[in-house]
């Protein structure tokens, strides 16, 4: 009777561990099934479940084929979509089978880092549609190589739509079967050309060369310059002797310049250029144009809580210090003189060296800004009516 029992026990769990063994195929499995019938509905199929699958029509128009590339008693590599549909169907795909193969590629590029190349199909305003075989891959405008910064949302999607139709490397940064996202970048496929490129640009430039390229990007810090594969930078204090608010003041997205180059830093791998040390420096003509005790008129440029920026031929930035204004010194220039005001001022000091140039109001007398305006006026009158 035990010999009995524990012959049954161990037929029982031979049962059990076969049916663990055999696994259930599930939604989102890939399996082998046979078609048993096609029509202009779509295939049936036989994937060994208690029930026949259906391949929808459109499914099937989605490879850009129809029914007849299909025949009965063929075997095909299909995923399972739903268990059961409102109608009761088992939901298989075909086109999504195939697509699983793609998304196996992905996955082996990115995990290789490799760089592939692709061809752009449609632009829209978040970056670039790639197809990679039967999926659609997306590359982010922020990983567009090249994509000039600092550009309006107009001006980024017309830069784009330049890439239509042609080719473009890229690396895999994201694949994501669930969320079903794959994620390409041109910026991550293109930074080790870039970065060989600015190795040899780094050994070919010297501090001193006058090299010419093309404005890539405006920051509020500066300009990016591509020298040819490689970015240099124009800080915003070397675009020009005059004080510049923003670089788009001086330069245009796509300008081609001429920049000298200021500084090179090989352990960091940045190239300093400059715009205005290709410029006649203004201060060198300063003491020839000025001297202490001169009136001269001049527009604000800013004004500061210790006093006023003045614009003076030809480019020179001068002073006009608070203390300079009146008498007792004011606790707010701004309420004093205001950005665009043209002044009558007198020049107190210069230093060209220190490009330095102090202006004052309080030293202008009374008699002088009448005559000034009497000036003024004449000239308005003289000036021939439009």
């Amino acid at each position: 009777m035990t010999a009995a029992v524990d012959s049954l026990d161990m037929d029982f769990a031979a049962l059990l561990e076969a049916s663990f063994a055999e696994e259930t195929p599930e939604r989102g499995d890939i399996v082998t099934g046979t078609i048993l019938a096609v029509d202009n509905q779509g295939l049936i199929v036989d994937v060994g479940l208690k029930r026949d699958g259906i391949v929808s029509k459109k499914d099937i128009e989605r490879l850009g084929v129809n029914t007849d590339h299909y025949s009965q008693g063929q075997e095909i590599d299909v995923i399972i979509i739903r268990m059961e549909d409102d109608d009761g169907n088992l939901v298989l795909s075909v086109s999504q089978a195939q697509q699983s193969e793609d998304w196996k590629k992905a996955e082996a590029l990115m995990t290789a880092e490799e760089v592939w190349e692709g061809i752009v199909t449609d632009v829209n305003k978040g970056g670039l549609i790639v197809p990679f075989g039967n999926l659609r891959g997306f590359v982010p405008a922020s990983h567009v190589s090249d994509l000039p910064r600092g550009i309006s949302e107009d001006e980024r999607k017309t830069y784009m739509g330049g890439l239509l139709g042609r080719p473009v490397m890229l690396k895999v940064i994201e694949v994501n079967r669930k969320r079903r996202r794959l994620v390409f970048s041109q910026r991550d496929a293109s930074r080790g050309r870039r970065e060989a490129n600015k190795e040899q640009l780094l050994g070919e430039l010297k501090e001193g060369d006058v090299r010419t390229g093309r404005v890539s990007g405006l920051r509020d810090f500066g300009a990016f310059v591509d020298l040819g594969g490689a970015d240099g930078l124009i800080h915003i204090s070397e675009l020009a002797w005059h004080r510049v608010k923003h670089p788009k003041e001086v330069l245009n997205v796509g300008d081609e310049v001429q920049v000298y180059v200021l500084r090179l830093d090989t352990e960091g791998k940045r190239i300093g250029l400059s715009l205005k040390r290709l410029q006649k420096n203004p201060w060198a003509q300063a003491e020839e144009m000025y001297h202490v005790g001169q009136l001269v008129e001049g527009t604000v440029s800013r004004v500061a809580q210790f006093g006023a920026f003045i614009s003076l031929d030809p480019g020179i930035e001068a002073l006009l210090h608070a203390s300079q204004m009146a008498d007792p010194v004011p606790a707010d220039p701004t309420l004093l003189v205001h950005e665009g005001e043209r002044l009558l001022m007198r020049v107190i000091s210069i230093e060209p060296e220190r490009q330095r140039l102090g202006l004052s109001i309080k030293d202008v007398t009374d008699e002088e800004k009448a005559r000034h305006a009497e000036k003024q006026a004449a000239v308005a009158t003289e000036a021939p009516s439009a």
